[in-house]
This record gives structure tokens, sequence and C-alpha cells, in this order.
């Protein structure tokens, strides 16, 4: 009830409407040929067979996040994959740039063209733009704002699409200085030829909420984006598609100031009109669902997140099948939401299904399928981690299968390695234009994440075995972290990935773990000395800490 209050209030800033409703996401706001298709009624409230060789695909690196201090200890907070601001900030720029093309083009100012070299130049820059060659893009749209101004004069609104076309093809380019110029030409434009609420104008002032989203001016953005929606609003009315875009970009401005209640209500909102439009199933709509899961992760509101994820995953299921990729990794993300709230048998078994999968869709050494398994090992030490106060021998047998699962998971990520080193050594190119990095970034990951947590799985195994099994459990732990440090030390000094903070942060794990093992007199390591672990781990803890704000 307070959050709705407060949504209204704050609403009441933006658009002028006695009939604002409070929207919820549900089941049955699917299509009715669908929906009875759902095997649960799925409710958001406020409160509360081609075979692919590369496939690769950001938002599954799950894997490559804070995830595993979650998974592999007892911590209670839940570290999600992505940054929810980078997806909302930049979400496409080439995406976000034709539709400020097309908003700000609709109606008059294409339709009104009177000089043919304005409209050769436009349509080839667009054409240009679109396929990502931005130097002859730009000089098309330059060409045509020159027209413009010679052809109709300084204050015409073909000068006003001319700039905002440049505009956002800077915006692109990230050559803020030049575009912000044009943005604020073009409006000046278009509200002296039409006036301050023409729905032209609200979208340049959408243009320009992305243009300072993008750089997180978020004053700037929201201010921007508060005026673009009440001029939608009224224009082109509450439930109009456009109406709901800027809501929902509006709303992630909110989620990055911090102001997470108000945020929530616009994104849901955006959604529901979107459901309501019939593009309940559409990827943008999918894409909002994923952006409110992520600030309530963030907030460590698992349950809520599981339930927003459960449903894009009945969304998938229905609309696309598990013969795609799309659909698996949007089971492993609620795979990966269930282990956090405790739920492993669930969280097991759609990872299993998953793994499955995958391997019906990619050749058997693809690194996802390395990455799956390390995911299920995960789940099951923490199955044996609840039975190992009661049931020994079957906790046991847990971690024996865990064992397996990683040691399946390092040999796929040790073999992507070394394919990729090879072919680097040999001058060839791997795949698609920077496929090598990432391939040999993500094994890395899993190959250091396999070796540390098969290093924990072997300490908890001493941990259960009578005292004369002990000292071969102790010596296969430290060879696990032993492996660990030297494969970094290997494929790091090669130069085949950035030296991300990801990596150097298990890197750093691996350290940490064997000198533990090592000050509590489990083993003596011939290749370490504990002073010498504490040395490194001094300096790749300054070396991390330095990246980590650089980046902020």
């Amino acid at each position: 009830m307070v959050l709705r209050q407060a949504t209204f209030q704050f609403l009441r800033r933006i658009r002028p409407s006695s009939s604002y409703t409070s929207r919820q996401i549900t089941g049955n706001a699917l299509p009715n040929s669908l929906s009875n298709k759902l095997k649960f009624s799925c409710k958001l409230d406020r409160g509360s067979n081609t075979r692919r060789k590369n496939c690769w695909n950001p938002s599954l690196w799950i894997v490559l996040a804070g995830q595993a201090a979650t998974i592999i200890g007892v911590n209670a907070n839940f570290a999600i994959a992505e940054d929810a601001s980078i997806e909302s900030g930049s979400e496409n720029h080439s995406e976000g740039a034709n539709s400020g093309l097309r908003k700000i083009e609709d109606g008059s100012i294409i339709s009104n063209s009177h000089t043919s070299k304005w409209r050769i130049f436009t349509d080839n820059g667009r054409e240009f733009f679109l396929q990502g060659k931005l130097e002859q893009a730009e000089q098309f749209f330059s060409s045509a704002l020159q027209e413009a101004k010679e052809g109709f004069g300084e204050k015409d609104p073909h000068v006003a699409s001319a700039c905002n076309n440049l505009a956002e093809l800077y915006r692109v380019k990230k050559e803020f200085e030049k575009a912000e110029p044009l943005y604020l030409e073009a409006i000046n434009i278009l509200e002296e030829s039409f006036g301050p609420e023409d729905i032209r104008v609200g979208a340049a002032f959408h243009n320009l909420g992305q243009f300072y989203l993008m750089q997180r001016k978020l004053e700037k953005a929201l201010l921007c984006y508060e005026r673009a929606l009440k001029i939608k609003g009224r224009v082109l009315g509450h439930a109009h598609h456009d109406y709901a875009e800027t809501m929902y970009h509006l709303g992630t401005v909110l989620h990055l100031q911090g102001r997470d209640k108000n945020a929530e209500a616009l994104i849901l909102d955006s959604i529901q009109i979107l459901e309501e439009g019939g593009e309940g199933y559409s990827t943008l709509c999918i894409k909002r669902m994923r952006y409110l899961a992520q600030i309530y992760l963030k907030s460590n509101r698992l349950a809520e997140a599981e339930n927003v994820q459960r449903k894009i995953l009945h969304i998938m299921e229905i609309s696309k099948g598990w013969d795609s990729l799309d659909t698996v990794i949007a089971a492993e993300r609620q795979a990966l939401t269930l282990e956090a709230i405790g739920n492993l048998d669930e969280a097991q078994e759609l990872l299993e299904r998953c793994l499955h999968a995958r391997k019906s869709l990619l050749p058997e050494d693809h690194i996802q399928i390395g990455g799956n398994m390390l995911h299920i090992a995960r789940v099951v030490m923490l199955k044996a981690n609840k039975l190992s106060k009661m049931q020994t021998s079957e906790a046991i047998a847990e971690l024996d299968k865990a064992n397996d699962l990683l040691y399946n998971a390092y040999r796929i990520a040790w073999q992507v390695l070394n394919k990729v080193a090879k072919q680097k050594g040999n001058g060839q190119i791997y795949g698609a234009p920077g496929e090598a990095r990432r391939d040999g970034h993500a094994a890395l990951v899993i190959l250091l994440q396999s070796l540390d947590t098969l290093g924990l799985v072997e300490i908890n195994k001493q941990e259960l075995k009578a005292p004369v099994e002990k000292h071969s459990t102790g010596n296969e732990a430290e060879n696990a972290l032993l492996n660990c440090i030297s494969a970094y030390k290997e494929f790091a000094n090669q130069r085949l990935i950035s030296d991300h903070p990801d990596v150097k942060a298990q890197y750093l794990s691996c350290l940490k773990r064997l000198s533990s093992l090592i000050n509590n007199g489990v083993r003596q390591s011939r290749k370490h000395t504990l002073q010498e672990l504490k040395d490194e781990i001094q300096r790749v803890e300054g070396e991390v800490s330095s990246q980590r704000k650089k980046k902020q």
C-alpha cells in the first residue's frame, strides 16, 4: 500500500492523470492460446536442431561473476552475473540509435522533403549506419545536415531531423561532446516549429535521455525521460508501446539512483503495457522482466526474482522449446536462484536438464558444457554438506559425484585453452573476431573455478573420512590447488585473455585456500612456503583492488 502511494505521488509529477492504475504481471496476461499451456499461475506483485559449433552468449556466463562465493560457501548474499545498470544504459546502441532516427523522422519531417539530395544523404547515411559502417554514415549524415540548412533554412524541422541522426551516430561512437549540441539544437527547432508538447519533442527528449543515461548523467537523464513521458502520455495515451518504452527507461534511471520502489513500479507497468498489447512473449518484454529480476537479486529478494525467472522460462519453453540455447540460459538463471534460496533438488534437476539440452545442441567439448558441469557439481557439493552430519556415507557419495563433474569441467576447459593457444601460436584465426579472447577468458575462469572447487571437495571429504584416509585426501586437495595456480600462470602469461578482475579473483581464491590448507597443518607444500603464498596473496589483492577502483 505504501509503495503504491509513493509511486502514485511520483507519477503525478510527470503525467497528469487521475486514472492511474497499479499493474501486475500475471500468467493470464499472456495470449489465451498460450496461457492455457502454462503449468502454473505466475504472478509478480510489488510486495512480495541445428548443432552450433561456436555459441557465445554473454548473458550465459553467470559462472564468471561473483556467483562462486555464494555457491561454494555459506554466504547468504546472492551475487548476480550482470550489472543491471549496464544492460539498461547501453542496451543496444545501434538499435537505440535507429529507433531515434525513425521516431524523429516520423510524419511531416520526411514526407515533406523537397530536396532530393537531403533525402539521398539521409537514406544512405541510415543504410551505412545499420551496416555498422559508421565513418561512411557520418559523412552522409553531415552532408544531409548541411543540405537541410541550405535548402530549408536553419530552423526548419528537416534540420532537426538531420541533427538528431548525426547526434545518434555520435552517441554510438561515444563522441559525446559532438552529440550533445546536436540533440539540443534538434529539440529547440522542434519546440519552435511544433510547440513544446508535440510528440516529436517527446521523442527527441527520449533520445537525449538515452544519451545522458549512457554516460551515467542520471539527473539529466531523469529530467529528459520525465518530460518525454509526460508528452507521450498525453498525446499517445498511457497504454501505448512508446509510452511504456520511456517508462521503462525512466525506471532504469531510478534504479541506478537507488530509488528501487519507484523503479520497480515503473518497470512493472511497462511490462504490463506490453503484455496487454500482445507483446508479452516479445524479446523486449523478456528483457524487461530479466532486468526486474536483477533488481530483485541485487536487493536479495530471491523469491521474487525466482518468480520472475520462472515466468521467463515458461515463456521460453512455449515460444522456443528446449532446442534453443535461449531457453537453456533462462533455465540456468532460475536454477542458480533456486540454489541461492536453498532449493537444491529443483536446482540440480533444472541444471541437469540444461546439460542434456546443451549436449544435443553443442559439440561435446564446448566450453558451455564445462560450465554447466561446474554448476551441477557445486549444487551436489552443497547437498553433500547438508548430509554430512547425519549420513556420512551418502555425503561422501555425493562428493564423489561432484568430483567427477569437476574433473570433466576441468578437462573441457583445458582443451579449449590449449586449442586457443595452439591456434594463436600458429597465427590462425579462431572463429569470429574476439571469439578466441572470449572463449579463452571463459575457459580459464571455469578451469580455475573447477580446480578451486575440487580442492574444497577434497577438503570436505577429508573431514568426513576416517583418520587413516585423511593423508591421501589432503594430498589430492593440495594437488588440485597447485594445478589451479600453475594453470593461471601458464595461460594468463600467454596473454590469451585480458587479465580481468574475475580471473585474478579466482586465482586469489586458490591461493587463499592453499594457504589455509598449509596453515592448518593439513599439508606441508613442497612447492610453496606459507610466507611465499602470503606475499603473493597480498600482491594479487592489491591488483584486484586497483582494477576495481578503475572501473568505478
